[in-house]
């Protein structure tokens, strides 16, 4: 199975540690890479700014969003995101607190590919993690694989 990039959305550096920390627990081999905001998400993804040499920002397999962040937030990045013929196959996973069923509703609606309410112990991180794993990069083929 090939190793890709996941690029992961969050503001919170204690969620982008834990989050991280559950990848190396799992032992996912992966490129796992953090962008703070919907900005620098969006920034990544087309390659501008910062991220614009594809040799240090690989386009990612996988993208892990938060909804609850500055800037510009997860919902919105998303739309941008399904909404770009360039970017919209890329598979998005919402990753976030909310349990809302509004928020869960509208990522689906605008065409993001799961919804993860995000655990709050770092068992349940681990845990969360290993079933990405088993789905989103062992039993599904992503587009470019």
């Amino acid at each position: 199975m090939p190793i890709f990039t996941i690029l992961c959305a969050d503001d919170d550096e204690d969620d982008r540690l834990m989050t991280r920390e559950a990848f190396e627990e799992s032992r996912i081999a992966n490129d796992l890479r953090f962008v703070h905001d919907g900005v620098e998400l969006l920034q990544y993804l087309r390659r501008e700014g910062p991220y614009a040499d594809p040799s240090q920002s690989p386009r990612p397999g996988l993208v892990l969003l938060d909804l609850n962040m500055p800037r510009l937030d997860g919902r919105e990045a998303l739309a941008q995101i399904k909404a770009d013929p360039a970017l919209r196959e890329i598979p998005v996973v919402v990753m976030t607190t909310s349990d809302a069923e509004v928020d869960v509703d509208y990522v689906y609606r605008i065409g993001g590919n799961s919804y993860i309410t995000k655990p709050v112990s770092f068992e349940g991180m681990v845990q969360a993690v290993r079933r990405l794993d088993e789905y989103w990069l062992q039993l599904v083929r992503l587009p470019g694989q």
